[in-house]
């Protein structure tokens, strides 16, 4: 029994370690030869934590898939899954997130996460840290990737760091547990952050695509005619990726198809023309014809 628990122990200190180094095909090794997913680190916490905090969603992904409880109650009250929310990356969040949230989590734990999403959102992450570290000066801001195509702000002020994605988590947790927020809150949510690659933006237009009903389309296609070009190219952006949602509905397919037509006809911004063009290749129409008006 001494020589099984000192060779649990040895693993356990391995996972430790590839989990602290990002090492994600080690870690997936340690899981398959029947590491304990939720062994502890020196602190008591386990090892999802320390993942979490170190915003690594491949290795977050490969402890949950493995058995790692996102819902572990942690002795301050938290949970894994509520630290990675805190945390403010949209990556790990979806990877801690688990299978059927929904179902999974009792109602109060499922506001509590959101309600958690839009505080962050709303007052800033720079605010939350002064409030933890007492800090006064200005906070370090640099653009880090999130995932494999997406971009965030990290913030780091009196020794600590947090990700300002909040608004992706907030749509993300939105969506897994079924609350419909009105698409024009969800649109404003994006164009507040005016790149198609940052993931607040990102997350706003795949779960709008995602979401089927003839009413989130047509409140979404009505920003066509916005004056301000970035909901327009919210738009665009939501059409071309609504060609890649294989549960989407073929006469949607056909009016968005219909819709690009036309509006390449008649944009006159150049740089919007381009993106319209582009959206409209995914739905087998080049549109080489179509040219800006005065152009």
């Amino acid at each position: 029994m001494t020589s099984v628990r000192r060779a649990d122990e040895g693993l356990g200190t391995r996972l430790v370690a590839a989990v602290r180094a990002g090492e994600v095909e080690a870690v997936r090794r340690l899981l398959e030869s029947g590491t304990d997913p939720d062994t502890r680190t020196a602190d008591g916490l386990p090892v999802l934590c320390l993942t979490v905090a170190g915003h690594d969603p491949a290795v977050a992904e490969a402890l949950v898939e493995a058995g790692a409880d996102p819902d572990r109650p942690l002795p301050d009250g938290t949970t894994p899954l509520w630290r990675a929310v805190d945390g403010g990356s949209p990556a790990v969040v979806a990877a801690v997130l688990g299978k059927e949230p929904r179902l999974r989590l009792p109602a109060p734990a499922r506001e509590r996460l959101v309600a958690l999403a839009r505080r962050r959102y709303e007052e800033g992450v720079a605010a939350e840290l002064r409030r933890r570290t007492g800090a006064a000066g200005p906070a370090v801001t640099e653009r880090v990737m999130d995932d494999a195509y997406d971009w965030v702000e990290q913030v780091t002020l009196g020794g600590l760091t947090l990700r300002s994605g909040h608004g992706a988590i907030l749509t993300s947790l939105e969506w897994a547990f079924r609350i419909l927020t009105p698409v024009d809150e969800l649109v404003d949510r994006a164009v507040r952050a005016p790149d198609e690659d940052h993931v607040d933006w990102s997350a706003v237009c795949w779960i709008l695509a995602e979401r089927p009903s003839d009413e989130t389309r047509s409140a979404v296609v009505s920003h066509r005619h916005h004056p301000d070009p970035v909901h327009r190219r919210f738009v665009a952006d939501y059409l071309q990726r609504k060609s890649f949602v294989v549960t989407g509905s073929p006469r949607h397919a056909e009016q968005d198809a219909e819709l690009l037509t036309a509006w390449a006809a008649e944009e006159t911004y150049g740089a919007l023309l381009a993106k319209v063009l582009e959206a409209l290749t995914e739905y087998g129409h080049p549109g080489r014809a179509a040219v800006p008006r005065g152009a």
